[in-house]
């Protein structure tokens, strides 16, 4: 079975690297340094170093996924073919730039909440990009969160959609319990008779959606007075610049920023002829 660092190279070299093929000898060797260009934590090192070895070229990681490294710190070298060098570079570059985001973003945000609450957790979203979504959660549990589910296959959490179709919170509940009773039951509310609604109904965890900060901390107060054991989970207009004041009441905190929204860290790849 061909791996995803494969089809990603397909992508890019498609028929051939024209321009490596034109202007770089084929018998030509090369070393390749990858450079971190800006402080972050760093992330996406072992996928990096997959794509290089997809194409035959000698790897030698500097630093370790999950550590804070600082402008100049030298991250990867590689050597062999200078073709095939060529023709993983800008892959494990844009790898390495975008796992590097997601986990900075993720670390910056985890330790403002837990200043607040220092057993919240900050959770990712399913608002991914397609067919890069492993390499993002992964990216922020590097960081320090946590990747919520994988997909629609790994656990119960019903949606606004789901409860419309289903008449209402509480038929939405009963079948959901009906069918399974090995998975918690997560469920997304946008009001207090909806939150209650759940919770009469025995959901695990409730999601508490589009909420202003302090009608959730007035309605997760009320929610844990009944039942203590029922997991908080703030989710929707959730910001950097607001999202200490949801970690404050709530158990889980998830935005959708933290993988469609992060800014990529600058990351430099300098080859030379050995």
């Amino acid at each position: 079975m061909k791996s995803k660092f494969h089809e990603f190279l397909k992508e890019d070299i498609g028929s051939g690297d024209i321009t490596s093929e034109l202007v770089v000898p084929e018998s030509m060797r090369a070393k390749g340094t990858i450079i971190c260009k800006e402080p972050c934590i760093l992330a996406g090192v072992e996928e990096a170093c997959m794509v290089f070895l997809e194409l035959g070229v000698k790897v030698t990681s500097h630093k370790k996924d999950g550590v804070r490294v600082k402008k100049g710190d030298k991250v990867l070298v590689v050597s062999g073919r200078a073709r095939s060098i060529l023709a993983g570079e800008r892959l494990a570059l844009n790898i390495i730039m975008r796992m590097s985001g997601i986990a900075t973003l993720t670390r910056s945000l985890a330790d403002k909440c837990k200043k607040v609450n220092p057993n919240v957790r900050v959770a990712a979203t399913r608002k991914t990009t397609p067919g890069f979504r492993d390499f993002e959660k992964k990216a922020v549990l590097i960081g320090g969160g946590d990747p919520h589910r994988m997909g629609l296959y790994d656990a119960i959490l019903i949606k606004n959609n789901h409860i419309r179709l289903a008449g209402g919170v509480k038929e939405a509940m009963r079948r959901a319990k009906r069918g399974s009773f090995t998975k918690k039951i997560e469920i997304e509310v946008e009001s207090a008779d909806q939150a209650l609604a759940a919770l009469e109904s025995g959901a695990d965890i409730i999601m508490l959606d589009n909420f202003k900060p302090e009608d959730a901390k007035k309605l997760a107060k009320i929610l844990k007075m009944a039942r203590p054991d029922i997991l908080i989970e703030a989710s929707g207009g959730i910001r950097p610049d607001n999202i200490e004041k949801y970690a404050a009441s709530a158990d889980i905190v998830s935005l959708g920023s933290l993988t469609h929204s992060f800014r990529s860290i600058d990351f430099s790849m300098k080859v030379e002829q050995t």
